[in-house]
């Protein structure tokens, strides 16, 4: 193989590599992260965000890290606008600290 047809398929095969890690989703769709919690399992669907018109970039990594269980937080953390609470404060989205919205993210 000639040096430019080399270049020329390393050049396409990087180009797909990078067009593809920069499409990557943390939650792709049809998958869920959950986790334990005191109230019990609570469940994130990023597919519901991002049906909302919301992209990844919203939230990574100035409010969460990319890594899962690379945060720790706990609903005090939530209850003080961080974390999920930064938008689920009843203003921007529903509030995540009104009994009634437990269920939304805890399931049991």
């Amino acid at each position: 193989m000639s040096n430019v047809k080399y270049l020329t398929c390393l050049f396409i095969g990087i180009t797909a590599i990078c067009i593809t890690a920069s499409s990557v989703q943390a939650v792709p769709p049809g998958k869920i992260i959950d986790w334990k919690s005191p109230m019990g399992r609570v469940v994130f669907d990023g597919k519901k965000h991002a049906d909302k018109g919301l992209e990844c970039g919203r939230c990574h990594p100035a409010i969460f890290e990319q890594k899962k269980g690379a945060d720790n937080f706990r609903m005090t953390d939530i209850k003080i606008r961080k974390f999920c609470g930064e938008c689920h404060n009843g203003t921007d989205a529903f509030s995540a600290t009104e009994g009634h919205n437990c269920k939304r993210c805890h399931k049991k």
